[in-house]
């Protein structure tokens, strides 16, 4: 690439330069440690036989960097209870994850010995070894409770424990803490919690064991933050004097008045160009970590001139994505497939079908591709490394809006830096830009983890659930024990283990839901659940009133199994729009029956706005969208109908199936439909939207 000059904004003359692979020479002794480490027979480190021991006694919480070996701690513990004839239950927050664990512990206990739980899949869910979601463990907690058993395991993992503060599911985790039996030993693994001492006294204080902090802080893979300079000049990001300062070739860069560009404004930079400079100094595999799902996509045209040059290289590649697709017929004629194959690189995002994200997982894991170019999510608790992480922006987009990265978000990417025994060392790079604070990322590398923060709130289905087993007066009792409570107590300087009251927005939010489910005839005057109460408390969904009120409304479909798939992906939906909807296919059985629920549900939903509760509004198009699927058409036909990503219409239908097997839960109060709900799961859960799973 040629120098060349653009204006910017307000008529700044920007200065695009030639990336001419370079290093500063205080890199040549970091780059020297690049290489395959040898191979070494296994022993534990202290921290995990620290971590063993206080099992014997105590709950526990380990924190330690990504790759350090948490799960060694389970697989030994666990297989000690095994030993003594116990059960364990090993939860983790994705599917993905499960299914990994699932492999590798049949592996290592045998198959016969080893169940799992995910919605997806139930398969010997009598093992003495169980792995599956947070949310089925958290299910049958309450089954336990309302049936008035003890939940029937004697040993609980919670993986990825600093889900506790994530804003969507951490209730979940939280619930978890809160319901399970002080005689269930509980060991807690994460690699980014900053008070983590903070949950282990909540823990401590509302279980009958204490729990005690196990922490590593030291890298099985050392890391070593590096700064891409425009000229493709490579510098050390932080002073490896004084790791908290920032470089000062990288400090001159930012105080520049007028530094060089890599690519003009709204442009991706010349991927193909960073790459070659990765190349040289041996820094591949990477993953590049962009804003959003389009710059992913739109990475791999930016990476035309990075041809694979090595005829046996690229004939071992192309041979393992023949294999590893042979059981996805439509990942064969995937539109990145070519990219995949000459070029070594793909697009990891959940606009992506499942089966093509394991694809790309899988080839950079067995290290045959250069480069991933992911959204942030990928960070999160997948087992999917690469020698250097790059970074083009400081900021994430949570949903809404995009918000600087905090310390633990970096923490999550940054984990995935350096291959344990596949890499001496390991690297984070930043790549200027404008959306990049490099000022930000420099603070954050040598930041400690944030806080977790509670997140448990209200919603009918614990309101119901809890109302299963327990009065108002327990289900006070209950909210009590919330980390919440905790850590609005330990916030006013009452240090004390003995947390007294519930925060009083907790408990009158209870109230409120309480007050509706009365008002609607769910719960009687004294609190007790009525008898459309009980089995509406088997819909653990987002929305389980609005749904329990069309079954009682009799608006469901309950003997056409399309048409329930149809509906319920209405109700699961939260994105989509009515829009631009293609007007040629709107199935008039379908629709007949959309409106009629639309119309039925009405009152009760204008009912539940009025008392400050949200009502999702019921669009068309994902009903038709599901409704095709189930009815068997074509997967690019349903693609089209839907408007969706694939990786989103897939969500939907999983989501629809999850929704389906609580309506399945139904077969007293709704034998019919519960059967129909049975049959539509087994229609839509189909390739491409099921991942394949072997060994």
């Amino acid at each position: 690439m040629r120098n060349q000059h653009y204006r910017g904004r307000f008529g700044a003359q920007k200065r695009i330069v030639k990336i001419t692979p370079q290093a500063d020479a205080s890199l040549k002794k970091v780059f020297s440690s690049i290489g395959v480490p040898g191979k070494r027979p296994f022993k534990p480190d202290s921290f995990q036989l620290e971590a063993l021991e206080v099992l014997q006694t105590d709950d526990c919480l380990v924190t330690a960097p990504t790759g350090a070996g948490k799960t060694w701690i389970a697989e030994q513990a666990i297989d000690r209870f095994r030993r003594k004839g116990g059960r364990s239950w090993y939860a983790s927050p994705l599917k993905a994850l499960s299914n990994s664990k699932y492999i590798e512990f049949s592996r290592i206990f045998g198959p016969q010995n080893v169940g799992i739980l995910t919605g997806d899949r139930k398969e010997n869910a009598d093992a003495p070894i169980v792995v599956g979601t947070t949310e089925i463990l958290r299910n049958q907690l309450y089954d336990a409770m309302h049936e008035g058993k003890t939940l029937n395991t004697d040993f609980v993992v919670l993986d990825e424990a600093h889900f506790l503060g994530d804003p969507e599911r951490g209730v979940v985790w939280e619930e978890i803490m809160i319901y399970l039996p002080g005689r269930i030993p509980l060991l807690l693994l994460s690699a980014t919690i900053g008070n983590a001492r903070q949950i282990a006294q909540w823990l401590g204080a509302i279980r009958s064991r204490p729990c005690r902090v196990v922490e590593e802080s030291r890298r099985p893979v050392p890391l070593f933050p590096l700064f891409f300079h425009p000229t493709g000049k490579l510098y050390p990001l932080l002073n490896p004097e004084g790791p908290r300062r920032i470089f000062k070739n990288v400090r001159s860069f930012i105080n520049s008045q007028s530094p060089p560009v890599l690519a003009p404004a709204r442009k991706l930079p010349p991927f193909a160009d960073i790459l070659r400079v990765l190349r040289k100094y041996r820094l591949l595999p990477a993953i590049f970590f962009l804003k959003s799902r389009a710059d992913c996509d739109a990475a791999l045209e930016r990476c035309m001139d990075n041809l694979i040059e090595d005829s046996d290289r690229k004939m071992h590649l192309n041979q393992r994505i023949s294999e590893i697709i042979a059981d996805h017929p439509h990942m064969s004629a995937h539109r990145q497939r070519w990219h995949l194959e000459h070029l070594a690189v793909g697009a990891h995002h959940s606009g992506q079908l499942p089966s093509w994200k394991m694809v790309l997982e899988q080839l950079l894991t067995e290290g045959l591709l250069d480069a991933v170019f992911a959204t942030s999510t990928v960070a999160a608790g997948v087992n999917f490394p690469a020698r250097t992480v790059v970074f083009l922006n400081s900021d994430r987009y949570n949903g809404v809006e995009f918000l600087p990265l905090t310390a633990t978000e970096l923490h999550q990417m940054t984990g995935r830096a350096g291959r344990r025994g596949m890499d001496r060392i390991g690297f984070a790079m930043a790549i200027p830009g404008p959306f990049m604070d490099l000022r930000l990322i420099a603070r954050l590398m040598v930041s400690p983890p944030s806080d977790v923060l509670s997140q448990i709130r209200m919603n009918f289905s614990m309101v119901l659930n809890l109302l299963l087993s327990h009065s108002p007066d327990q289900i006070e009792e209950l909210l009590d024990k919330s980390f919440a409570a905790f850590q609005m107590f330990q916030s006013k300087k009452r240090l004390t283990t003995d947390v007294e009251t519930v925060p009083a927005d907790l408990w009158l939010d209870f109230l409120r839901h309480l007050d509706f489910l009365k008002e609607t005839g769910f719960v009687q005057p004294d609190g007790a659940l009525t008898e459309d109460g009980l089995w509406a408390a088997r819909l653990r969904v987002d929305q389980p009133v609005l749904i329990a009120e069309g079954f009682r409304r009799k608006l469901f479909p309950e003997s056409d199994s399309a048409l329930m798939a149809g509906v319920v992906a209405a109700f699961v939906n939260e994105k989509s729009t009515d829009e631009g909807a293609d007007p040629s296919f709107v199935p008039k059985t379908l629709l007949r029956v959309f409106l009629k629920i639309k119309k039925g549900l009405k009152p009760f939903a204008e009912n539940m706005s009025r008392h400050g509760f949200e009502v999702r509004q019921l669009f068309f198009r994902p009903a038709a969208a599901v409704y095709a699927w189930a009815f068997g058409w074509p997967w690019e036909d349903v693609v089209q109908i839907s408007e969706m990503a694939e990786g989103d219409l897939a969500m939907l239908i999983l989501r629809t199936a999850d929704n389906l097997r609580h309506v399945r839960a139904l077969s007293e109060a709704f034998p019919e439909a519960a059967q129909t709900a049975g049959e539509a799961i087994d229609r839509i859960l189909r390739d491409p939207v099921l991942m394949e799973y072997s060994g």
